[in-house]
């Protein structure tokens, strides 16, 4: 497949493209838009700066994931009492390891919007979520800038080669968003006192807030 079929533009469009792109693509919940391969393409090659690429890749996603974050965050006033208590015991588990899992979800290809909306939902401090997340982009925006500048875009053409038709494509984004959205309905109906107390049952005391 054409790269072009992925993209209404091409990397001459230069960084502002890649910015838009990245920005409403990272806002947009559950739903995986091909911002990455705009980036691979345009680390091919030297005429953009790879740092600035991996800047503006990473502080427009990390923006994005943000808004997604404070979206959550206030969400959950509409939760009811006896979900925010079958909450609780999870809130503590947030709250001491929130940001190794923003950061890995930042850093790694995994759907990270199943970490950032239960961590906004659970109402973690915003400024620790804001730079374990601007950190794992920048990771994850190397790793990528890196590998096809000096690979070409050889690692991502053989997944594409194959596809003839957009359709399978937005089929499988439609499927991949309700999957996502289950996953975190699913966390909120969770009897989390249940299933904490085996593993970590410092979450169910309530004098332990930290």
């Amino acid at each position: 497949m054409d790269f072009s079929a992925l993209f209404p533009f091409s990397p001459e469009v230069g960084y502002l493209g890649l910015a838009l792109l990245n920005f409403f693509g990272s806002l947009i919940p559950f739903i995986p838009l091909p911002g990455f391969l705009l980036l691979a393409s345009m680390s091919v090659g030297d005429e953009f700066n790879l740092h600035v690429l991996v800047l503006i890749s990473a502080v427009t996603a990390t923006v994005a994931k943000q808004i997604i974050f404070y979206a959550s965050y206030q969400g959950r006033r509409i939760m009811n009492e006896k979900t925010r208590k079958r909450m609780r015991p999870f809130e503590r588990l947030v709250k001491r390891y929130g940001a190794a899992a923003a950061f890995v979800a930042a850093a790694t290809p995994i759907p990270d919007d199943l970490i950032y909306v239960p961590l906004g939902l659970s109402k973690y401090n915003p400024k620790r979520f804001f730079i374990a997340t601007l950190s794992g982009k920048i990771v994850l925006s190397y790793v990528i800038v890196l590998i096809s500048h000096s690979l070409g875009l050889s690692l991502i053409e053989p997944y594409l080669k194959d596809v003839h038709d957009m359709s399978t494509i937005y089929i499988g984004i439609v499927v991949f968003a309700v999957m996502m959205t289950a996953a975190i309905v699913l966390v909120l109906r969770l009897d989390w006192t249940r299933i904490l107390s085996r593993f970590a049952p410092w979450t169910l005391d309530e004098n332990n807030e930290k």
